[in-house]
């Protein structure tokens, strides 16, 4: 007998992440096989090193071109850990090419982090799969209440957790110093003025405790992509700084749960290592320097009890996180996938599943709906549209053209290549 796989499909390193740690609690027996599809963001083999779940098998593709693999078709599961607008044009395109099938992959999605904003957008774009997986108690009761009041399925909603909180509880050591590590994120803040703002404090406040280690946690090398464009890396930033930066704050790459295991306290504007941070007790501050917005996502925090500005920390805030708020968050919640793994189960040993529905149909959103298929290289009846064809794949030409006018990655290149080689040598190996 065949061994039993569980397919990721996935469009950056962030929801690779995401993607393959769902496989492996929902499936841990599973061969993982791995789909990337071919974008800006197609995570670089650093990138996966630094994940550090390895597949058993590899492949880059394009939408267009999963649309008639059989080998995907043959999945037990598969996983869309991909953009909304991808998701619905693979649930659309792959919902046609399985119709009638005897037997289809049951298919599961869901959201990388925290939902603070585009709720409904996000959402209806999931709709259709098999299971919309929920990372919190708060985030199912918002995600069925929306289905029920739409038509779909409420049922298809599964508590969860985020899939990756783990790691051992916090226990400070006299072994190493006291280290704050600062979680970096590609698009927030914006803008290179607060970028280097944020640095410069940093810095401010390791030059005030000398005792002290501060780490920035970085997430990529300039030039390689992330989900969110980084315009002004912090690697580059760094140069910039009025003042040389003191011994004691570096600049780190690596596992986020191996640089957790050396942090006494984790300061983000709004990136899900707080709740990693939160889920193992280590104090967690979410910053307020740069005000408390939706644009930046931390007003998702506001009943954590953790917001903190530089000059809290300063004075030596260590916040904690409200028990309650955490709790609600999915954080510190025992064997979360039970019931995702309970509903793949039963649903696969259930003989023929009906056909995938998307919520966007040709008839209920055809407008919409053709736009989302066309910038995944697929038409209104889920075929690939002729200029998706052959090897290279990547979608039609003139959105292939857009797409890298509008990530800049021209530009991008040219600093990777050129411009960060000796900043890397001085701050890459920290």
């Amino acid at each position: 007998m065949p061994p039993r796989r569980i397919a990721v499909i996935a469009d950056s390193d962030t929801r690779w992440k995401w993607g393959a740690s769902v496989a492996r609690q929902i499936a841990p027996d599973h061969a993982l096989d791995a789909l990337f599809l071919r974008t800006r963001a197609t995570p670089t083999e650093r990138q996966l090193a630094e994940i550090g779940i390895v597949p058993d098998t590899r492949r880059d593709v394009t939408v267009a071109e999963l649309v008639d693999d059989g080998e995907l078709a043959a999945a037990d599961v598969l996983v869309l850990a991909t953009a909304g607008g991808t998701t619905l044009a693979l649930t659309h395109g792959l919902g046609i090419a399985w119709e009638g099938r005897e037997r289809r992959p049951v298919t599961v999605t869901g959201y990388v982090g925290v939902v603070y904003e585009k709720m409904v957008d996000g959402l209806m774009t999931r709709a259709g799969t098999d299971l919309v997986l929920a990372n919190s108690a708060y985030d199912a009761d918002r995600f069925r209440e929306a289905f029920a009041s739409v038509g779909v399925d409420p049922g298809s909603v599964v508590e969860c957790a985020l899939p990756f909180l783990g790691g051992e509880p916090y226990a400070p050591s006299a072994e190493r110093p006291f280290t704050l590590t600062f979680a970096v994120q590609p698009s927030v803040p914006k803008g290179r003025v607060s970028r280097l703002e944020l640095l410069e404090r940093a810095a401010a406040h390791a030059r005030r405790h000398p005792d002290r280690l501060v780490l920035m946690k970085l997430r990529s090398l300039p030039g390689e992509h992330t989900t969110h464009v980084e315009a002004d890396p912090y690697q580059l930033l760094i140069e910039r700084m009025t003042e040389p930066a003191p011994d004691n704050l570096r600049l780190v790459y690596g596992n986020m749960g191996e640089v957790l295991d050396r942090t006494d306290l984790l300061v983000t504007v709004s990136s899900t290592a707080a709740l990693e941070s939160m889920h193992r007790g280590i104090p967690t501050a979410i910053l307020t320097d740069f005000g408390v917005r939706e644009a930046h996502g931390n007003h998702y925090f506001v009943h954590s009890g953790c917001l903190a500005s530089w000059d809290d920390l300063d004075a030596g805030a260590t916040p904690r996180v409200d028990p309650a708020w955490a709790a609600r968050q999915g954080v510190g919640k025992s064997d979360p996938y039970a019931a995702a793994r309970a509903r793949v189960a039963a649903l696969g040993a259930a003989g023929r599943l009906p056909a995938l529905r998307p919520y966007y149909s040709p008839q209920r959103a055809g407008a919409y709906l053709a736009g989302i298929l066309e910038r995944n290289g697929l038409d209104e009846k889920g075929r690939p549209l002729p200029l998706t064809a052959g090897a290279s794949g990547g979608g039609p030409v003139r959105t292939v053209i857009r797409r890298a006018a509008r990530s800049g990655a021209k530009s991008l290149y040219r600093v990777g290549r050129e411009r960060v080689a000796p900043a890397l040598r001085r701050w890459g190996q920290a």
